[in-house]
């Protein structure tokens, strides 16, 4: 008997074919069996009918319970009265493990349930959906930098230095010397870029954050391109094509997923060029007409702000030029104002928030080594760091993308935890 994935099943209408997989729900109307299977690529809904198959088959019904694995086979029809737009006509039904109280029922349950039980949650309709839209985002994002002669560059994991301050910094030990969890690979993708002028590193980053926010992980994925001979206005170019780009892949591959997920499609529709761009101080003159006037001008955005000010634009807004003393030792500062420096965040519309930050990079040895210096920065530690500024230095520019963020935004999901397998969250690390 040939065996299929659900997710193929449109060509096999009018065969008999084998689905293995995990039953989902189940209903009756006493002659007729309904039952709900998933295999991973898809649903769909087997029919069992007293009339058409052995009494043994029929009576396996009591039997079958919620997540138990099962063989099913039967002949494929399309039925667009289906929600699933196909349906099996049941001949035979084996149980490969039968489940035995399954903690996860059709109710609904907390997310204080649900967390520490995370490995089964997974198995839901919704989480089933996010995961395959955050794949597709994956997907999108490696296939928008290898479209455009970017060349991956794994960046180290265990670090000897800080990238974004030493406040979030996990440290662990290394053999007789400490050693950090890599905050950012952007230092390491600027050597990088030296070498091969367009890079981009892809993988995990940690942030000792001791926060409890719907928008923080301790433990998140990030995709940080760097490019050599860039500027900030380029790379406020770049970050709106790319963005551009993931949301019409998923539009395209992920329709279904996102009506699981209850999105109202229209809003990333309309996501268009150009996007909208005011500078820090535009941003702080609204935040003052706006329910923040005692926000004081050369401080960074914090979640209420970024909220604020997205929850103004039906697509995403770049606010740009921020106050040096607020940002990284590394950006450069505005030759017209030096008071802030050349950087950028995107913010997704809808109240969800940055989900990019990027900056023109300083490429000028004395003034990097000068910044350090005030700064009260272990510069030996740095001393590769500064090399990029003595040996061919030139302008560049690169920015860090938050993946989950990203795909929170996307999914209209209200909390980031859900956006990754197994979230990494403030005294929450199990499973």
């Amino acid at each position: 008997m040939m065996e299929i994935d659900i997710g193929e099943v449109s060509k096999y209408v009018g065969k008999i074919v084998t689905i293995k997989g995990w039953l989902y729900n189940k209903r009756s109307s006493g002659k007729i069996h309904f039952l709900i299977i998933r295999d991973g690529t898809g649903y769909i809904q087997a029919i069992v009918e007293k009339k058409y198959v052995r009494a043994e088959i029929f009576d396996l019904y009591d039997e079958l319970t919620l997540e138990s694995s099962i063989e099913v086979t039967g002949k494929i029809r399309e039925d667009k009265r289906s929600p699933f737009g196909y349906e099996m006509d049941v001949e035979s039904i084996k149980i490969v493990h039968k489940t035995l109280d399954y903690p996860i029922s059709k109710k609904e349950h907390g997310v204080g349930f649900l967390l520490p039980i995370r490995h089964l949650w997974l198995r839901s309709k919704k989480q089933w959906a996010l995961m395959r839209l955050r794949h597709t985002v994956i997907k999108a994002i490696r296939d928008f930098f290898d479209s455009r002669g970017f060349i991956l560059i794994d960046a180290p994991i265990l670090t000897p230095s800080a990238c974004e301050g030493t406040t979030t910094l996990f440290e662990t030990e290394y053999f007789d010397e400490k050693a950090y969890l890599s905050q950012s690979g952007q230092l390491y993708m600027e050597a990088a870029c030296m070498a091969f002028k367009k890079v981009y590193c892809f993988g995990p980053t940690f942030r000792a954050e001791k926060s409890k926010t719907r928008r923080h992980l301790m433990e998140f994925w990030m995709i940080e391109p760097e490019i050599a001979f860039a500027n900030l206005d380029d790379i406020m170019e770049l970050s709106e094509d790319f963005i551009l780009y993931i949301i019409e892949r998923v539009l395209e591959q992920r329709r279904e997923e996102l009506k699981i997920l209850e999105r109202d499609i229209s809003r990333l529709e309309s996501v268009k060029k150009p996007f909208h761009r005011v500078s820090y101080t535009e941003a702080v003159n609204f935040l003052h007409k706006n329910g923040f006037k005692d926000f004081p001008w050369g401080e960074d955005f914090g979640t209420p702000h970024e909220t604020k000010i997205s929850e103004a634009y039906e697509k995403p807004v770049i606010v740009h030029r921020y106050p040096k003393e607020a940002k990284a030792f590394y950006m450069k500062e505005d030759p017209d104002n030096p008071d802030v420096v050349l950087c950028m965040d995107m913010l997704a519309p809808e109240g969800y928030g940055e989900i990019i930050g990027g900056s023109q990079r300083e490429d000028d040895y004395d003034k990097l080594l000068k910044r350090m210096k005030k700064l009260n920065m272990p510069v030996d530690d740095y001393k590769w760091y500064l090399d990029l500024r003595k040996y061919g230095s030139v302008p560049h520019s690169g920015f860090g993308l938050g993946l989950e963020r990203t795909v929170q935004w996307i999914a209209g999901v209200h909390h980031i935890r859900e956006t990754i397998p197994f979230p990494r969250l403030l005294e929450k690390m199990y499973p």
